[in-house]
């Protein structure tokens, strides 16, 4: 999904919430998507602080028998819709009311009070060795007013699908570099005046000290508008003093619910299907295991929103709360202050809930504690860290012993890797013998229908390389899923029971593929054979 279009379905979502608010407030409701570039503006009835101070715009003016309109918004105040409607009555006039909302306030505010400012270049991720790139930008932001330099960088950095701002203290400089698409590329080299004004901004929005000893961790959100529609960025802040000054990581969450969704994450139709098999059931424990930015977070949320319904109570426990769900219990549990996950996820267990997450199983107390709630009637979903299915399943086993009644509670693992995504401006190539060779290789055991199943023909072997433009500068647009999933068949319930006796991650794998699972270098191979990825990623992520 381009970005366009995910700004057209945000405005639709937006305009769809509005709808339901207008009838719950009683006033007619107004779309104003079709007009609001090119309606005439209406002079001399509102001023501009007024259309400001009380979030309402004029739509038409009266006069002849003609009703006066304005365009209010939720955050217009009750009483000033009231006392404008007197106000007009009391002069023989009449006056309606519709309710728009919040981007369309906005593009009608911006026509009436458009901002004098001075427009800056938008910032562009420099090359390797690229050192007129660098200059340009940090000649940018070293221009930019005091006031925005930081609204500035945070809406740049969300404008590239920046994952995260590193901010980097050196010897004579700043270093800023953002994460796109997975990989580190540098922005900037700023002054230090311009640094402090950066951690200044940090330490008043996301309540940290900038003379702090110790690591901190951060939490701010801000409001980006762009194209017409408005969307929330959540930003976790994590800062740590080094030798020359602290260090911070902005780490860039596009909050949008409904991209929260299974049916975007390009899961193909076996795993879907295998997925939507497992949460289906009212019970069990599903595990997402992977590096830190490997997706698991987002992975877990778009489950939790395809079992959002109103019959299900769902709760989740979080060190921090990442993405606020309409609908959903989310507990943040501070660990750094002593809290515990095997604590809370005790106490929300007296709720009733029908799905519980927890945010991380990082020991043995909570790991058990989420196999009885397992047990016991709930769906519970976590993440844990481990490289692969395998590894994580040896790791719980470790973790809380063999047990023959824990056998049925874990049902499904996945393992998984964002891998930058080949634009279309790709290329054929055929590969070298070695590589053709390492290829079969690692397809060795996995049958002839399930490569025809994935178009793998290991007769015709072409891979693809990426192609730069001045659209696609790397010849990467966006991240594509690699996913492992372990399905917990009887075969491999016989680890947790016991039956068993040599544990370890080489034989659970074993058992997995005799049970058809591929592993994340044969997905990652499919991937690159299909022509989604290159195999240079699939060796850097896998």
């Amino acid at each position: 999904m381009d970005e366009q279009e995910i700004q057209r379905k945000r405005r639709a979502n937006e305009e769809e919430a509005t709808a339901t608010r207008a009838r719950l407030l009683g006033l007619p409701y107004l779309d104003t998507r079709n007009f609001e570039k090119d309606i005439p503006l209406v002079d001399n009835l509102m001023t501009k602080q007024d259309m400001h101070k009380y979030f309402m715009i004029p739509l038409q003016k009266g006069g002849d028998g003609e009703r006066f309109q304005f365009m209010v918004t939720s955050q217009t105040p009750r009483s000033i819709i009231d006392a404008k409607g007197k106000e007009y009555s009391d002069r023989g006039e009449r006056v309606n009311f519709f309710l728009i909302s919040d981007s369309a306030y906005k593009v009608f505010i911006l026509r009436y009070d458009p901002p004098q400012e001075t427009e800056y270049d938008d910032i562009t991720i420099a090359g390797e060795g690229d050192s007129e790139t660098l200059a340009s930008v940090s000649k940018v932001l070293n221009e930019v007013s005091t006031d925005k330099v930081f609204d500035y960088l945070l809406d740049q950095a969300d404008k590239l699908g920046a994952s995260d701002i590193h901010i980097e203290n050196m010897r004579d400089s700043i270093r800023l570099r953002m994460r796109v698409d997975g990989l580190l590329h540098p922005v900037a080299t700023i002054n230090k005046d311009r640094y402090r004004v950066f951690m200044g901004e940090l330490s008043s929005r996301a309540n940290v000290s900038t003379a702090a000893r110790t690591p901190q961790s951060g939490h701010m959100q801000m409001d980006i508008y762009r194209d017409g529609t408005t969307h929330l960025l959540n930003i976790r802040v994590e800062m740590i003093p080094t030798m020359y000054g602290q260090d911070a990581v902005l780490r860039l969450f596009n909050f949008d619910e409904t991209l929260l969704n299974l049916d975007l994450l390009g899961l193909g139709e076996e795993e879907r299907a295998e997925v939507d098999e497992v949460i289906s059931h009212p019970r069990g424990l599903v595990l997402m295991v992977g590096p830190t930015g490997s997706g698991k977070s987002t992975t877990l949320y778009s489950i939790i929103n395809a079992l959002n319904t109103t019959d299900r109570k769902i709760i989740t426990l979080e060190d921090p709360i990442e993405y606020g769900i309409t609908g959903i219990s989310q507990i943040p549990i501070n660990t750094t202050e002593g809290g515990s996950f095997a604590d809370g996820l005790r106490s929300v267990l007296r709720l009733d809930p029908d799905v519980v997450m927890v945010g991380e199983i990082r020991d043995a107390d909570t790991a058990k504690t989420a196999i009885q709630a397992s047990i016991t009637g709930h769906l519970v979903l976590s993440s844990f860290h481990a490289n692969s299915t395998s590894a994580a399943f040896a790791r719980m086993i470790d973790m809380i012993g063999t047990n023959p009644i824990f056998s049925s509670s874990v049902r499904l693992v996945i393992a998984q890797r964002l891998v930058r995504k080949l634009a279309d401006t790709k290329k054929p190539y055929q590969p070298d013998e070695a590589t053709v060779k390492y290829i079969r290789k690692a397809f060795e055991g996995v049958s002839p229908e399930t490569l025809a199943k994935h178009g793998v023909d290991l007769n015709n072997i072409t891979l693809y390389q990426p192609v730069e433009t001045e659209d696609v500068p790397f010849g990467y647009k966006g991240r594509t899923v690699i996913m492992e999933q372990l399905i917990v068949s009887e075969k491999i319930q016989e680890f947790i029971r016991g039956d068993v006796t040599d544990i370890n991650t080489s034989a659970i794998e074993k058992a997995a593929k005799e049970n058809g699972m591929l592993t994340l270098e044969q997905k990652g191979l499919i991937a690159a054979l299909k022509g989604e990825t290159t195999l240079e990623e699939v060796s850097r992520v896998i």
